[in-house]
């Protein structure tokens, strides 16, 4: 085999359309653009345009609101907690802070605080200091024999 008898697959490329060239290639004259018109020409992009009509996504009403000063917390999972105390990244033994878990890996970045829910199994006996956590995270914990307790945020949930 050479160099030059290296060929692609059969139907592994096709020929590019081209368009204009002339009444035996079917794609001649107007080139598929039909005749006249806006469309017709060069340089068009119609989204959204109806003719001169107010266009619907400025005629429905704005809805919703982003809140500018609202807060975004790192959320954990209590089963994922317990992976990690298994896996020997966090002692047990020690109080469970916000940047005891951004040091085992468990949460990246800290945000506006740490916020722990109750998804997955949890079997230590481990007191938990958090910004914010759900009631039934709590519940999770102090089943188990431990604390969590909320620095600042409210529980909600």
């Amino acid at each position: 085999m050479k160099l030059n008898e290296l060929r692609d697959n059969p139907g592994a490329t096709k020929r590019a359309k081209r368009v204009g060239r002339g009444p035996g290639s079917g794609k001649g004259k107007t080139a598929g653009r039909g005749t006249k018109g806006q469309k017709s020409r060069s340089g068009v992009a119609l989204n959204g345009f109806e003719g001169g009509q107010m266009p619907l996504y400025q005629r429905l009403p704005k809805r919703g609101f982003n809140k500018p000063n609202r807060k975004s917390f790192a959320v954990v999972n209590l089963g994922l907690i317990q992976k990690f105390i298994d896996a020997g990244k966090i002692d047990a033994s020690k109080d469970i802070n916000e940047d005891v878990l951004v040091e085992s890996g468990l949460v990246r970045r800290k945000r506006d605080g740490v916020r722990v829910l109750a998804k997955g199994e949890f079997s230590t006996r481990a007191k938990i200091e958090v910004t914010g956590a759900s009631r039934s995270a709590i519940a999770a914990v102090e089943q188990a024999g431990g604390s969590l307790t909320i620095t600042s945020a409210s529980v909600t949930g």
